[in-house]
C-alpha cells in the first residue's frame, strides 16, 4: 500500500484538517518527515498553502480546528497545535490551545520549527497596568519601597530612567534610585511618558 493510499484510508478521502475533498495531497509535518504514514497528514491545497506562507491564513477557514485538533493522529495534532499558535491573538485559537493536551514528545515536535517562539513571545516586562516595559524606558515608583541593605526607602512618585531588564524575570526589572542600582518589581512601577 502506498503512502498516498494508506492516507486516504485513515483520513477517509478528506483534508485531515478541514475535511476537504479535492485536490488532497501528502503533506510532510517538518522537521520529523520521514516518510511514514505517521509523520505526514493528507492536506488540501488550501490548507498547505496556508501553512507554508505565514501571514496568508484565512482566519474563517481555520476554525475547523476546533475539531479536528482531536484527531489521534499525531501529525494533525502537530499541525493544529502550530496553527492555532499563530492565530491565537485572534482570541478563540488560544481557547482551544488552552483545551487541547499534547503528550510531551509530540508537543516537542510541534515546537521543533519555532511556530509561536517569535521575538514578541519572549519574557515580556510588564508594569502595574500591564504595559510592556523595554530597556531604556522610564519607570515611575507606585509605592513606597524599602531597599534592603541600602538604608532608604524609595518614595513614591520617584522616577527611574534607563531601566534594564532581569532576563530570566519578567516579574524584576533594574535600575538607579539615590545613585544606587537596585532590583525592583514590576508590580510596583508605571512606565512614563
Amino acid at each position: 500500500m502506498s503512502l498516498e493510499s494508506e492516507l486516504l484510508a485513515r483520513a477517509d478521502s478528506q483534508c485531515e484538517l478541514c475535511g476537504a475533498g479535492q485536490a488532497l495531497s501528502v503533506y510532510a509535518v517538518p522537521p520529523e518527515a520521514d516518510g511514514s504514514a505517521a509523520s505526514c497528514a493528507l492536506l488540501c491545497e488550501t490548507c498547505i498553502t496556508q501553512l507554508e506562507t505565514p501571514g496568508s491564513e484565512d482566519i474563517n477557514h481555520w476554525r475547523c480546528l476546533n475539531d479536528s485538533m482531536w484527531s489521534p493522529q499525531p501529525a494533525v495534532q502537530v499541525l493544529a497545535w502550530r496553527m492555532l499558535t499563530r492565530l491565537r491573538a485572534e482570541g478563540w485559537p488560544q481557547e482551544l490551545l488552552d483545551m487541547l493536551y499534547l503528550e510531551d514528545d509530540v508537543l516537542a515536535w510541534a515546537q521543533a520549527t519555532g511556530e509561536g517562539q517569535a521575538e514578541d513571545d519572549a519574557v515580556a516586562h510588564r508594569d502595574s497596568n500591564g504595559a510592556v516595559l523595554a530597556a531604556g524606558d522610564t519607570v515611575t515608583l507606585i509605592k513606597d519601597l524599602n531597599v534592603k541593605g541600602a538604608n532608604f526607602t524609595a518614595k513614591r512618585g520617584t522616577a527611574v530612567r534607563n531601566i534594564a531588564l532581569v532576563p530570566d524575570n519578567p516579574e524584576q526589572i533594574e535600575g538607579r534610585v539615590e545613585g544606587q542600582r537596585i532590583v525592583i518589581l514590576t508590580q510596583f512601577v508605571k512606565k512614563s511618558g
